[in-house]
């Protein structure tokens, strides 16, 4: 793809958030990342009412600083370590499916009292009268 330079002065706090963004991201350059931003914007744009995210959702949270800080610098530890960056996003979806896994493991080789057996998520017991 042929490519031409842009030039703009921002803002020093959107700056922030460029590099941020691009640090959160999976883009290997700010090249990359600059190009990835609008292209997301215009396609939103262009698709506006219609369901672009392939059946993905957004979880999104605050967290301290401190524990912020403690995570970038995990991720830095460990991209150093691996030698593959190791993304804020690849970080906590990992988090999520070792927890997710360990309870439902759990969950399966839990033995109910009395015998009684152990509802799956989302059922609900119905009683008798």
């Amino acid at each position: 793809m042929e490519r031409k330079n842009l030039c703009a002065q921002i803002p020093i706090t959107l700056h922030q958030r460029v590099a941020q963004g691009k640090e959160a991201s999976d883009c290997q350059t700010l090249g990359d990342y600059i190009t990835e931003v609008p292209t997301a914007y215009y396609d939103y744009i262009e698709h506006k009412g219609e369901s672009s995210m392939n059946g993905t959702k957004t979880l999104a949270f605050q967290i301290s600083e401190e524990l912020f800080q403690r995570i970038k610098d995990h991720l830095s530890y460990e991209s150093s370590r691996t030698g593959k960056k190791l993304t804020q996003r690849d970080f906590v979806l990992g988090l999520i499916e070792q927890a997710l896994a360990e309870a439902e493991a759990a969950r399966n080789t839990a033995t109910p009292p009395s015998g009684e057996d152990i509802p799956a998520a989302g059922e609900q017991e119905q009683k008798t009268e």
